[in-house]
């Protein structure tokens, strides 16, 4: 995911890195004790979570800064966390989707695949050990999302609150992934109600709402306040992966880093999808989902199909819908006004980007 989140503070977010470094170089020098198979496993772990935006931190520090929180060192370690849990979460997704890349390169799976390919054995072996090292690397990234947030130095009260949003975070997640893996079931027909809540829960929740409400909590901020947070978050997040999924069959893969065709063979049932099932050219458009053979130009065909159907312009309707809620949510919220300004750029940002 890509969102061009202005930087609350740089200083801030340089304590986010120093805090993911530390915590890696101690991790690997104790995995090293057990051997360099280990070692390695973790050294891939923290090659996994760079190259992206940390937007997930930074929307922790948006929120921490703008409501002129005072205990850095928590934020950074509770914004790390977040990142943390943001590579756990993708690591999985990418061995549920069977993808063997991120962002251009080959990911813990894809990696650990190639080694075995390399080392001799047979495709689908290789294939196996590497969704096994990526299984278990992570694993350990989820569990160390709440290492990481267990050594963060904050009130009690903060402390109890920050681990009830890292754990809604994490039940939201699994409930929208297991929706997302139900709806390529054949014959499944989600409405489009149910698809918008996969939406929120698989994505929304953990990237948007839970890092949003966790900077209002260590800032210390009213229950109103972290409400409105969480609620713009929802929504933001929202809008976002709709949009998202119009980019995963209509964007151009070389400023996604993602394939344009990956959605189609697998046969998602996006929000693009669920419309269409209700139109006339749905008998065409189901009988090229998944396909592991698809071709470009079926792909171009499954593609002009949604737009003649009016599938895109549904979603993309939905998605500034959810920007406008937004919107209005922050017209009537008494945020600081540069927050609230911060914020209404990162909905705008949501709906408004082409990666």
């Amino acid at each position: 995911m890509t969102l061009g989140v202005s930087a609350p503070n740089a200083a801030a977010l340089d304590r986010v890195e120093s805090v993911l470094t530390e915590f890696f170089a101690s991790a690997e020098q104790r995995a090293g004790r057990m051997g360099p198979a280990y070692q390695r496993l973790w050294h891939a772990l923290e090659d996994s979570t760079r190259g992206g935006k940390r937007l997930r931190p930074r929307l922790v520090m948006t929120a921490f800064d703008g409501l002129a929180g005072t205990n850095i060192t928590g934020a950074a370690t509770i914004a790390a966390a977040f990142e943390m849990l943001h590579t756990a979460l993708i690591i999985h997704d990418d061995v549920i989707d069977h993808d063997v890349e991120r962002r251009g390169a080959a990911n813990i799976a894809g990696t650990y695949r190639n080694q075995a390919l390399s080392a001799g054995f047979t495709q689908a072996d290789s294939l196996h050990r590497g969704s096994s090292a990526a299984i278990i690397a992570g694993d350990l990234a989820l569990t160390s999302t709440f290492r990481l947030a267990n050594s963060a130095a904050m009130p009690s009260w903060v402390r109890d609150r920050i681990f009830e949003v890292l754990d809604e975070a994490v039940f939201a997640s699994a409930g929208g992934e297991v929706l997302d893996v139900d709806f390529t079931t054949p014959g499944a027909a989600p409405s489009p109600l149910e698809v918008m809540n996969m939406s929120r829960w698989k994505t929304a929740v953990y990237s948007f709402e839970a890092p949003l409400m966790a900077g209002g909590l260590l800032a210390e901020a009213d229950d109103d306040v972290v409400q409105c947070l969480g609620t713009v978050g929802r929504l933001a997040g929202t809008a976002y992966q709709l949009v998202d999924d119009v980019l995963g069959v209509f964007g151009d893969g070389v400023v996604t880093g993602k394939s344009t065709i990956g959605d189609l063979v697998e046969g998602k049932y996006t929000l693009l999808m669920s419309y269409a099932s209700n139109t006339k050219e749905w008998e065409q458009i189901s009988a090229l989902l998944g396909r592991r053979t698809l071709s470009a130009d079926q792909a171009d065909q499954v593609r002009h199909l949604l737009d003649t159907c009016g599938s895109r312009e549904y979603v993309e309707a939905q998605a500034e819908e959810c920007a406008k809620s937004a919107r209005d949510v922050l017209a009537s919220a008494t945020l600081p006004e540069p927050l609230a300004l911060d914020l209404s750029a990162i909905v705008d940002q949501s709906v408004g980007r082409s990666s």
